[in-house]
């Protein structure tokens, strides 16, 4: 099955205008993990990113991670589209240039089995989400251009879709999905970074797929994935924070990754040890 990953680096560069683009050491070892573990387990992967993400990956010497090749489809997101308010823009562009079926996969999120049985499915996402008025509010709270109008047939209570693993196996779904969320993106004159980004690339999904009459398939619960009840998939999201603040946590985490790249993709490890961010982590190797 045919993934893509993205990376559009517009909202690094304005929060941080006089720093060259760079990723975090636990993002760059996820990032090689989630490529090489989805090649081996569920086929061809490619990342979709600007000019400044492409030229950060060949500097680093990963161009060939993604078998599918790299693709800078995200120098074309309007400037209309505000980096700080939709930052996970990029997503929804990258989509834009894939058909389905096709699987859409967080660069922090880590697929360690096959999900061929899924495939005959039009729309599986990883998990549900309960509608929190602070995450998911009334849409009496947008703030957006008078022009624009929320379709009549959305249904406001279907729960929201986690898009951090989403399998599109309905092309007509896909289409409708994107150009809804670019029309949103545009329309908008609020600038709140969580309520306005998680409508656009997940509740907004949720209710296409229900307007389009699409049954949406949960590869997980919530429960699940946070409670460690499944050995299936590792995304990171939530733990970013406490590696940030915990330095202990930080090195641990770098140490395994380090450690599994070593086991299970050996060529990799030995890129890996060239890149100055990771060459600490792979120099200390042992099995943990």
């Amino acid at each position: 099955m045919q993934a893509f990953v993205s990376n559009w680096t517009r909202p690094y560069a304005v929060r941080c205008p006089d720093r060259p683009y760079q990723m975090t050491d636990f993002d760059l070892l996820t990032t090689v993990l989630s490529a090489l573990v989805w090649r081996r387990e569920n086929g061809s992967i490619r990342m979709i990113t600007d000019d400044t993400g492409a030229q950060y990956y060949r500097s680093l010497g990963l161009t060939d991670l993604w078998d599918g090749g790299i693709f800078t489809y995200l120098n074309d997101i309007p400037s209309a589209i505000d980096p700080c308010t939709f930052w996970a823009a990029g997503k929804l562009y990258a989509l834009a240039a894939t058909p389905a079926p096709c699987v859409m996969l967080d660069t922090d999120f880590i697929v360690w089995h096959s999900l061929s049985e899924h495939w005959h499915r039009p729309l599986a996402v990883i998990h549900r989400e309960a509608l929190n008025p602070a995450i998911y509010p009334a849409p009496s709270a947008f703030v957006l251009a008078p022009s624009y109008h929320f379709p009549t047939n959305w249904n406001w209570h279907e729960p929201a879709c986690n898009t951090a693993l989403t399998y599109f196996g309905n092309d007509t779904l896909r289409k409708t999905y994107v150009g809804q969320a670019m029309d949103f993106m545009q329309a908008a004159r609020g600038r709140d970074g969580l309520i306005y980004m998680v409508f656009a690339e997940q509740r907004l999904l949720a209710m296409c797929a229900q307007a389009c009459g699409v049954p949406i398939h949960a590869f997980s619960t919530e429960q699940d994935l946070f409670q460690g009840n499944q050995r299936d998939f590792t995304h990171i999201w939530g733990f970013k924070q406490a590696m940030q603040e915990q330095p202990v946590l930080h090195e641990l985490f770098c140490q395994k990754c380090a450690a599994r790249i070593r086991k299970d993709f050996p060529i990799y490890a030995n890129i890996c040890q060239t890149i100055p961010q990771l060459q600490p982590y792979f120099q200390q190797y042992s099995d943990l």
